[in-house]
């Protein structure tokens, strides 16, 4: 255990963090995601719900301020309807880390796979909601102390 790191991040997941660079993107991923099929780095974390670990994950994690959205999220294919209690929970940790962050935006699904394919790794969680999953951009890191 580390003090101000929440104990959802396990060290795998901490050291991915730290290693990723500005504008790198990690996919939370609902346990239906094929992430193993997408990504060769693939990060357990079973059982978390992606709420849950946004919440922890925001506050060592700087969103990227230099692109229109640094947030996306799968649309949804035709015929399919969203919760928007998903969206909601997950904007509400979104917003409690970084108040100032762009809506989520929303692309297809083959192209939320493309973008899987290029991140720096996928979380597997164990988020049961459709359409639960989320990427996010890393952005800047700033600078703090003397």
């Amino acid at each position: 255990m580390l003090i101000g790191v929440s104990p959802l991040i396990g060290p795998e997941l901490l050291a991915v963090l730290a290693r990723m660079g500005h504008g790198d993107e990690i996919v939370l991923a609902d346990a239906h995601f094929p992430g193993e099929s997408c990504n060769a780095r693939v990060i357990r974390a079973d059982g978390l719900r992606v709420a849950d670990l946004l919440d922890a994950i925001l506050p060592l994690f700087a969103l990227d301020t230099y692109v229109d959205s640094p947030v996306v999220m799968m649309a949804p294919v035709s015929g399919d309807t969203l919760d928007p209690a998903v969206e909601t929970a997950y904007r509400q940790a979104i917003d409690a880390h970084w108040p100032e962050t762009p809506p989520i935006a929303r692309v297809e699904r083959f192209a939320f796979y493309e973008r899987a394919r290029e991140a720096f790794a996928v979380v597997m969680t164990g988020e049961t909601a459709k359409y639960g999953n989320v990427i996010l951009k890393k952005g800047v890191t700033p600078v703090t102390g003397p």
